[in-house]
Order: structure tokens, then sequence, then C-alpha cells
């Protein structure tokens, strides 16, 4: 597996590395310390990496997201990960694809930040997202994962997470992550 390090300054100057790479697999079965679900508003379960996530939790899973009440796009929650290997998944909903010029660049953005925050507050070392919007929500596969890694690479807000994977569901993203992640190398 490639993996990239890239050093960044936390909000106290000092300079700590942030592993990050991308893999073809199945994020039901990594063993980290929170998957990130590409969720829909609901968080209720739907279709995609999102069904394979609850089916593999568990019902406990759709019981603890009932108590959300729903999510906004852009925002996290974050629940135990049940029976999956991860302890926790964080569910964000991701922005549906209307042209980009709705907003959605930054919802997406939000929702890397958002789950990004979650997962230090909650000590987490090592963090795999899905490919959030990418599917039946239409976003530009290209432009998502190039947004995915810049905010992760920018991230400053905390030491937390130390290493970052990009859950690819086809050759075909983990090829386009791969290629964004060697442009800044």
């Amino acid at each position: 597996m490639n993996k990239h390090v890239f050093p960044i300054a936390t909000s106290a100057g000092r300079r700590i590395p942030v592993k990050m790479q991308a893999l073809c697999a199945d994020i039901t079965t990594l063993q980290v310390d929170a998957i990130v679900n590409a969720a829909n508003t609901s968080l209720l379960g739907g279709g995609g990496v999102d069904g394979a996530i609850h089916r593999a939790a568990g019902p406990e899973l759709v019981e603890a997201c009932r108590k959300f009440n729903g999510c906004a796009t852009g925002e996290a929650r974050i629940t135990s990960g049940f029976r999956l290997p991860a302890k926790f998944v964080i569910h964000t909903p991701g922005p549906v694809w209307h042209g980009g010029r709705n907003g959605e660049p930054e919802l997406l953005r939000s929702c890397y930040l958002s789950s990004l925050r979650l997962a230090a507050g909650n000590g987490c070392r090592r963090i795999a997202f899905s490919c959030i919007s990418t599917g039946v929500y239409g976003y530009p596969k290209a432009e998502a994962a190039r947004l995915a890694v810049d905010t992760v690479r920018n991230w400053r807000e905390s030491e937390l997470p130390e290493e970052v994977m990009f859950c690819c569901f086809s050759f075909e993203m983990l090829t386009l992550y791969r290629e964004v992640m060697a442009e800044y190398t």
C-alpha cells in the first residue's frame, strides 16, 4: 500500500506527521478506531456503504442513530461500532451534486472537518473515510478525492487522528486518491 506522510502544524505550531493512504477494501472489515459512514440525513441506513455499515454493525446501530433524530448535510454524529471491528462509526451526510453552485464543495469539506473533529474529540488515532457523496449522490469523483485529501492534509485543529485512510469502493477511486496524494509529495 502507498502511504503518504504529510507534516502538518497543530494550533500550537508543532509539526506532526499525518499518514494518509488510499486502499480498496470493505470498510466494515477495517480495524481502525473509527470508520466514517457516507450516511443519509435520517442516519437510519440506506444503500451503498451506508447499508453495508448498518448491516455489519447490527440492529443496535439504527437504534443508536434514531436518538439523533437525523443529521444535517455537512454535519456528523458518532456512535459505537457495535459488531464492527471499529470502535466508532462517524456518520456524515454528504451533499447531492447539483452542478457545484449550491454550496456542494463547502458542504463536502464540512463533512470531512466535522468527522475529523469528532474523531479527535473521541481519541481516535486511526480513521477510515468512505468516499463521501461519490455514489448515488453524484459528486464528481476526481473533485471529491481532491477535496478530501486537501481537507485532511490541511487539518490543524488537533494532533489526532494520526492516520487517515480513504477506503475506496473501486479501483477507479483508488487510482484517483493515489494520484491526488502523489501531487503533494
